[in-house]
């Protein structure tokens, strides 16, 4: 298998080592690169071009993150029926001279919360960010039970075409747009709040919500997962929240990937396990 990950500020993900020892285990070779816009070495080149110097070298596929996600799909030749749905794309398998987009953020998120917060009263929810990862998160909060999904996001049209997307392709869901988080105080607070911007990524430190909503009876999740505890977990924590932080979405998102790529079943816990050795390594590694 040859395959990398397409994003800008990647150099430390965790994504190649996942990849690469599932592959070793199963008895398979691999080789997975880091493809960094930010690398000196692609200082000018755009998607397309990339996209062209993966195929002439021969790559099986692609993970795709920030700020992509989107911005790929015209440039691919068919989507799989759930990127089509949520309108962004995470995976890319290069066969036969075709792109084909896939969603695996989706699922990978899904079951992150099923497994870690299954359990949690979800009737509302708060989403923060609608971007690339923000609309996987959000239909996969709809297939995990939301019932009501508020959606906030600087940019409010973005909000309210996602509330629109969701409320339509989900019905059992009524997502609406949010001006301002803070409108949901009181007896309007949320039941929990996922967070699916970039900030609190080591390179965009911060919150996207403000720490006046936060109170102990919520649970709150991230999907940031360098560094693994963010200012937002670690504010969600000190108040008495159950939390959910980044790293069950990134291993499940990459199981379905490597299946995707390799046309083989990979082991969640395999690839659990070789994550979670990144933080007891002398040098710790996210992505």
């Amino acid at each position: 298998m040859l395959a990398g990950l397409v994003g800008r500020g990647i150099a430390l993900s965790r994504t190649p080592g996942m990849h690469m020892a599932e592959a070793a285990a199963q008895g398979q070779g691999a080789v997975y690169r880091l493809l960094d816009m930010d690398a000196p070495e692609r200082r000018g080149m755009d998607l397309e071009a990339l996209l062209r110097s993966a195929e002439a070298c021969g790559f099986d596929g692609l993970n795709v993150t920030y700020p992509y996600k989107i911005e790929i799909i015209p440039l691919l030749d068919e989507l799989s029926d759930n990127a089509r749905a949520v309108g962004a794309v995470n995976t890319v398998v290069l066969r036969d001279g075709r792109r084909m987009g896939h969603n695996t953020d989706l699922w990978g998120f899904a079951e992150s919360f099923r497994r870690g917060l299954g359990a949690e009263a979800c009737e509302h929810v708060l989403l923060a960010g609608a971007g690339g990862a923000g609309v996987a998160v959000a239909h996969a909060l709809a297939d995990c039970g939301v019932r009501r999904l508020s959606i906030f996001d600087t940019d409010t049209d973005r909000a309210a075409r996602l509330a629109a997307q969701v409320t339509a392709n989900r019905p059992g869901t009524n997502a609406a747009p949010l001006a301002d988080a803070l409108g949901l105080g009181g007896r309007d607070r949320p039941d929990g709040i996922v967070n699916a911007t970039p900030m609190g990524m080591a390179k965009l430190p911060g919150m996207a919500v403000p720490a006046a909503l936060i109170a102990p009876e919520m649970w709150v999740a991230d999907i940031v997962y360098f560094p693994l505890e963010t200012e937002l977990l670690s504010v969600a924590r000190a108040r008495g929240c159950r939390v959910l932080p980044g790293s069950g979405m990134a291993v499940f998102q990459a199981v379905r990937a490597f299946e995707l790529f390799t046309g083989r079943k990979a082991c969640p816990e395999r690839m659990r396990a070789t994550f979670d050795a990144f933080d007891a390594a002398p040098r710790q590694m996210a992505t």
